[in-house]
């Protein structure tokens, strides 16, 4: 069928049955309104005059008064649409039929399922329209209609309440697994024992972000932490890699040397013995075996993002998602201005890590902030370029630091590094030493004396 001649030849989707036994159940039972409260709104019922009749209901709900038809046919009336729903007649109506023992709550069910079809719908039609009659960019409706989507989907987001029985009830092995916190799920390892200690590692769900400034090593941390999870002996598990800085030739040359501690500048050179060779044949059999793959698509945004990854998820035992950063993705919409659009993203991709159960490393740039600062350059959270939002939907807030950058000149300080723990949702906050092996970008853990722990904040 051409795209001119495409139409909606039935009516939109609905259930007046429903729609008709909710207002009815709330109108023989003030209290079953609290059952609803929560979940509808009046956009979701199909009739016009359904909307009024609950939007009467909730108003006389916020008062305190008593919902029944002599109450809720005066507030029409004070605002002028009783006649618009039919009169005092209709509302009588209303609970004709209602079964005595009735089920408000799939009544509820069933009209929320009509209300998102409907939204589908007028979405598609609105799309459809731009692209036939709209001057507009196609990837301006593409952005429209990915930004419409994505707070459809959010919509039905939101659980409901949960009573400490229902939660241990519901929990895999009961109240002993519950308790037991040997059993309890751990988070994925990242192969930084202290970082490990401090977090329990990277947990399903949660947003993990890694920030630092040019040069720091934000980049060799992450593709470090991916290399660990996709190879683990033990445990492998698949890590979907987003670049969006470099190319996947660049972050294979990348992963291949670390694996290899084969110095890349000699690599890149051909500067090469027979045993690097050997290494890095080595390393890179490794690599192929693993379950670790690369999207190098510069300006990608969420409804990519999300779209490769459920399909990756779908064929893999998929463990991390690593996106190389932040700031070089592209918001889909119109924002005022970038901090909005950075705001937008950061919380597109902490509730795409929640919907799809999947811990997600996301690079952060730095302000210049740390670098103007006198005495101590460390970073801090207020540092976060074009910040909006993205503290508060991280989960965990990281630094890469390394006091050579700044102080080139003090030997003692070559190879020392720092993983600055600023925020962290469920557990401490601290520092951890790490070891940094420039020729190989690679950072390892760090053996300390004793008495020089990692660092608590204060």
């Amino acid at each position: 069928m051409a795209v001119r001649e495409l139409s909606i030849e039935q009516s939109l989707p609905d259930n007046l049955d429903a729609e008709r036994f909710v207002l009815g159940g709330i109108m023989s039972n003030a209290m079953a309104f609290l059952q609803v409260a929560g979940t509808l709104t009046p956009e979701d019922f199909s009739l016009e005059k359904h909307r009024r009749i609950f939007l009467r209901m909730t108003d006389l709900h916020d008062r305190g008064e008593t919902i029944d038809r002599v109450t809720l046919a005066n507030e029409l009336m004070k605002h002028g649409q009783l006649q618009s729903v039919d009169g005092l007649s209709y509302l009588v109506s209303l609970d004709d039929g209602l079964p005595q023992l009735h089920n408000i709550e799939s009544y509820v069910s069933i009209i929320k399922e009509k209300s998102l079809r409907r939204r589908l719908i007028t979405i598609s039609q609105d799309t459809i329209h731009r692209c036939l009659t709209s001057d507009e960019e196609a990837k301006e409706i593409l952005g429209a209609f990915e930004d419409a989507l994505m707070k459809l989907s959010d919509i039905d987001a939101k659980k409901s309440l949960a009573s400490p029985a229902h939660i241990v009830t519901e929990y895999e092995g009961g109240i002993n697994a519950f308790l037991d916190a040997n059993r309890r799920v751990k988070g994925l390892g990242t192969g930084f024992v202290k970082f490990d200690e401090m977090t329990g590692g990277l947990r399903e769900g949660e947003l993990f972000i890694l920030a630092g400034r040019p040069a720091m090593g934000k980049t060799a941390l992450a593709l470090n932490i991916a290399q660990h999870v996709a190879t683990n002996v033990k445990d492998p598990k698949a890590v979907a890699i987003f670049s969006l800085e470099m190319s996947k030739e660049s972050l294979l040359t990348r992963l291949i040397c670390t694996a290899a501690r084969v110095d890349q500048q000699r690599f890149r050179a051909g500067y090469l013995n027979e045993d690097e060779r050997r290494l890095l044949r080595n390393a890179m059999y490794r690599l192929v075996e693993s379950p670790l793959f690369i999207d190098d698509t510069a300006g990608t945004n969420l409804m990519e993002v999300h779209s490769k990854v459920r399909r990756l998820q779908a064929e893999q035992d998929l463990g991390l998602v690593v996106l190389d950063y932040l700031q070089l993705m592209q918001g889909r919409g119109r924002f005022e201005n970038r901090v909005q659009e950075i705001s937008s993203l950061s919380r597109g991709l902490k509730l795409m890590s929640k919907d799809l159960g999947v811990p997600f490393l996301v690079l952060s740039q730095l302000s210049r902030a740390p670098e103007v600062r006198t005495g101590d350059h460390r970073p801090m959270l207020s540092d976060l370029r074009e910040s909006g939002s993205i503290e508060q939907d991280a989960d965990l807030v990281a630094f890469i630091f390394r006091e050579e950058v700044y102080r080139p000149d003090k030997e003692s300080l070559k190879g020392l590094a720092e993983l600055i723990l600023a925020k962290q949702r469920n557990g401490p906050t601290g520092r951890v030493k790490l070891a940094f092996l420039n020729r190989y970008t690679k950072f390892e853990n760090l053996a300390t004396e004793p008495g020089d722990d990692d660092v608590p904040f204060e």
